[in-house]
């Protein structure tokens, strides 16, 4: 009669599957995120045409007619640039709102709505970054839609700018959400089905100054007392689906409409947390909303191919059809769903907290309160770790080990994988501070897949690595393999659980991302607890991988997002911060959260230091690419690099008012880290000027502050800025 024992050592606990096997364990989770996470990010719904209105109005009553949209974006489009000040702006862009706004009342359903617009013209000024904003006589174009019985005084508004940056056409920041706004209003109009609340249509002529047209209205209009809600659209690329980043702030009923009525949800927590952190280089006319008018609200943008943002590039023939149809579902059905909320009679009594959010894969939303979010985080850690220390008393009775060498062994190995996340976060921030300084920094930024193997590789190599020198070492011990392997998930696990605890603590509530690593990782540690027959060495992995599936594609989609947003935003973040770190610290949080649960799997095969060993490989190789042209970051048209060329005259006058001296030349600022790439290009070496002593006795080294962001980037001053320079004749 055998031992339990010697049955678990002969029913495959110290078995490793044969090396071959290897390659397709890992080629599995690459497919299972071009299969499920790839089609999922660009998941678009069919565009409802004209037509299909036209023939069967009954059916498509009160669906977004996305082609009228694309139709109307064309048309605005082709007016042009439309800086605020210009004829186009003004002008052309006030007769086109104008033009569409008198069709759809004229085809409204007038025996149920009243619909006004006026043509709002202000003046007035407000402090926004450190700074004095004043404007004068910039435009508005205002709509009130409101229902003939409706005695309601308040309103929802929803918001979007037309105007846009020099020599941009405006197509994706933001003529897709005007033309969105204008077929919103237009279906209500012509719908049976009556609103409860009011909706003001503000077409904001002026955001890019910046947001100046969103605080002439809050402070001036006289619609302006009666708004308490707010849609806010805006862009920071061209396209793609609409992501939701920032809601309330301390009104989570509106999270609750937008769960229950967005029919293609796109929102994280971490977005939200990290743009009001000023992680990211924008901003939006959420913010005077908030806080001039301390009105509650939901702030969505395009993020999609953000290298044509503000650029020449954002046009109309770049924009992805599908997503016309994909924001006008979500704003039309938002729309009239906070239009009808009961909480609109008055929002001060449902602002109780800020919300945790995020969707899954876009395939539907879970948000819950921050309150909910703290006891979820502590259930669920608190369950883990009293599933890890059952599993291990199982471990003990099945290898019929002392309770002394167990707790040795595991201290050892929660040691080591603690580590080993040190190392390889480590190993990660050496690379990203040595690519920086030998400079080929942003070899991703037109190439994202570089990212792959300039961090995600060197981070799995040391994640495997070292459990696989422990295990080869402890071979012979009384402690299966399996168990071994199991012990370093386990670890991971603990870790993540007390940075759980840590987030929670500090009130941050994009801490529910490790949560969720813990609480598949339970739920794997729990099944197979419950039955000794998935106690041998096949059926505990594929149980494990099975629970892990769910959040790697979770992790792989937030990661995709990320870089889509990201990457191109670092082409106009600054030349001082260094994009690497940024990069790689996110990229090392994703490793780390799916990683640590996936790279001890490898040691379950033969071979394993060999097929750990290619990844640091393919590191080496990364590197060599990203110093090679191959790793060059920008691409004409598609993937840009950005300079500010301003012709600027200068004198600097003496206290006795004589002139010191006069000047002018070509004002050059760089906007991202690579800011000697077009020296040799566009330069003439001999005419670029040391501006040291200048910043050293001037205010803000006496050049022109052409945008506000430029304060924050002195340092530049010093080593790149030139003046009394000529520009080569192509420029």
């Amino acid at each position: 009669m055998t031992s339990k024992y010697e049955k678990f050592k002969f029913t495959g606990y110290r078995l490793k599957f044969n090396w071959y096997y290897a390659p397709l364990f890992v080629a599995f989770w690459f497919v299972l995120f071009y299969v499920s996470v790839i089609p999922s990010f660009y998941n678009y719904p069919t565009i409802v045409t004209v037509e299909d209105e036209q023939t069967n109005f009954e059916k498509f009553e009160d669906i977004f007619v996305g082609e009228r949209s694309e139709r109307d974006l064309f048309d605005l489009s082709r007016i042009g640039t439309k800086l605020v000040g210009t004829p186009a702006n003004e002008q052309s862009a006030v007769q086109f709102l104008t033009d569409r706004i008198e069709k759809i009342i004229a085809e409204s359903r007038q025996d149920l709505y009243d619909i006004e617009y006026d043509i709002q013209e202000a003046t007035g000024s407000y402090v926004i970054f450190k700074m004095v904003n004043y404007y004068q006589s910039i435009q508005n174009v205002v709509v009130k839609f409101s229902t003939k019985d409706s005695n309601s005084t308040n309103y929802l508004l929803i918001n979007s700018h037309y105007d846009t940056v020099a020599e941009s056409t405006g197509a994706g920041d933001a003529g897709i959400m005007i033309t969105t706004m204008l077929e919103v209003l237009r279906k209500l109009s012509k719908s049976s089905n009556i609103l409860r609340h009011p909706i003001i249509f503000l077409f904001n002529g002026a955001e890019e100054n910046p947001l100046q047209g969103s605080h002439a209205f809050i402070s001036q209009h006289k619609w302006a007392n009666n708004i308490k809600a707010l849609i806010n659209l805006d862009s920071a690329g061209c396209g793609g689906r609409e992501i939701l980043f920032q809601s309330g702030p301390n009104h989570p009923w509106l999270m609750k409409y937008y769960k229950k009525f967005a029919k293609h949800p796109y929102a994280s927590t971490i977005g939200e947390e990290l743009f009001q952190n000023d992680f990211i280089p924008s901003d939006t006319d959420f913010r005077i909303f908030r806080d001039y008018g301390e009105i509650p609200g939901l702030d969505m943008a395009h993020t999609q191919n953000g290298y044509v943002y503000h650029s020449k590039y954002d046009r109309f023939n770049v924009m992805p059809t599908g997503t016309f149809q994909t924001t006008g579902d979500n704003v039309l059905a938002l729309a009239r769903g906070i239009a009808n909320a009961p909480e609109m009679d008055n929002p001060a009594k449902h602002a109780v907290g800020h919300t945790v959010f995020f969707d899954y894969l876009g395939w539907f939303l879970v948000f819950y309160s921050e309150e909910d979010g703290i006891i979820i985080n502590v259930i669920v850690s608190l369950c883990a770790l009293l599933s890890i220390g059952l599993s291990i008393w199982s471990t003990k009775k099945n290898t019929e080990m002392e309770w002394k060498k167990i707790l040795i062994a595991f201290s050892i190995i929660f040691g080591l994988q603690l580590l080993a996340v040190i190392i390889a976060f480590g190993v990660a921030i050496l690379l990203a501070l040595f690519i920086d300084a030998v400079g080929i920094s942003m070899s991703w930024f037109s190439s994202t897949w570089m990212v792959l193997g300039l961090y995600y590789c060197p981070m799995f190599f040391v994640l495997g690595i070292i459990p696989a020198i422990y295990l080869t070492k402890t071979k012979n011990s009384d402690l299966f393999l399996a168990n071994g392997v199991q012990f370093f998930m386990h670890s991971q696990c603990i870790i993540l659980v007390v940075i759980t605890f840590i987030m929670t603590g500090l009130g941050i509530r994009s801490g529910f991302i490790f949560m969720i690593a813990t609480f598949f990782y339970t739920i794997s540690v729990i099944i197979n607890l419950m039955t000794d027959k998935l106690q041998t060495a096949y059926l505990w992995f594929i149980t494990h991988c099975i629970c892990q599936m769910f959040p790697f594609m979770f992790y792989t989609y937030c990661a995709y997002a990320f870089y889509v947003t990201y990457v191109p935003m670092q082409g106009r973040d600054g030349p001082e911060g260094n994009p690497e770190i940024m990069i790689v610290s996110f990229t090392a949080l994703m490793c780390i959260l799916f990683g640590g649960f996936i790279c001890p799997l490898i040691n379950m095969f033969r071979k394993n230091k060999i097929i750990i060993g290619i990844s640091g490989v393919i590191t080496i190789i990364f590197l060599i690419i990203a110093a090679t042209p191959a790793g060059f970051p920008y691409e004409d048209k598609i993937h840009p690099q950005r300079y500010y060329a301003v012709h600027t005259s200068r004198t600097f006058h003496k206290a006795d008012l004589s002139i010191e001296k006069n000047e002018s030349g070509f004002f050059v600022m760089p906007v991202d880290r690579r800011y000697n790439s077009a020296k040799d290009v566009l330069l003439h070496k001999e005419d670029i000027q040391d501006l040291n002593e200048d910043c050293n006795n001037h205010v803000m080294c006496g050049m022109p502050i052409w945008n506000a962001r430029w304060i924050g980037w002195k340092y530049v001053f010093l080593k790149t800025f030139c003046f009394n320079i000529k520009l080569k004749s192509f420029f």
